[in-house]
């Protein structure tokens, strides 16, 4: 008979949100369910309400949780560095992090879908609030700059979405080359 290897609270909530993170970036706070998420960590759904209080509560802790890996992913690559070349640095990691991990694009596009919920909302506004003051205190551009760093970003959301970051399509492959320029 195998035995349960017993984990902290603490270790059961981290493999919960990265279930999460999974199941709400295919199927977004409404079609989610807890239950596959509970069943995808080997635990009972009761567990993960009792770890996370609500649906909605866990969903808002994997927006937190991509939100602050946005974070971290910028930070480190503009770790040293000031102006136009920590926008590039940034720019070229946040690229680097949009073609190598589709699930993390998905579970940002969802929460941004899910914004109708006050609640949800405030976490999305709070999580970008930190990016943007971040991408203003290590560039020192002014805001003109920073909102165009921004939309690039965004610009790049949206081609990614559509599986269009490795395509040979010509539109698609001269608007990436443009958010390159000048990142």
């Amino acid at each position: 008979m195998a035995v349960a290897e017993r984990k902290s609270a603490e270790e059961r909530r981290e493999e919960i949100l990265e279930a999460a993170v999974v199941e709400f970036a295919a199927h977004g706070l409404y079609g989610g369910s807890t239950d596959a998420i509970a069943r995808a960590v080997g635990i009972s759904q009761p567990y993960v309400f009792r770890l996370f209080g609500t649906k909605k509560e866990l969903f808002t802790a994997t927006i937190e949780r991509c939100m602050r890996g946005t974070l971290e992913m910028m930070q480190g690559a503009a770790a040293g560095l000031q102006g136009e070349e920590a926008l590039h640095a940034i720019g070229e990691g946040y690229a680097e992090r949009l073609a190598s991990d589709p699930t993390y694009l998905h579970s940002q596009m969802q929460a941004y879908a899910a914004c109708d919920d006050p609640a949800i909302r405030t976490v999305v506004r709070n999580g970008y609030r930190e990016l943007v003051d971040y991408v203003e205190r290590v560039s020192g551009l002014p805001p003109d700059r920073v909102s165009h760093f921004f939309a690039k970003g965004m610009l790049l959301n949206v081609i990614a979405s559509m599986d269009l970051l490795g395509a040979d399509e010509g539109w698609a492959q001269r608007l990436i080359e443009g958010c390159r320029r000048d990142v």
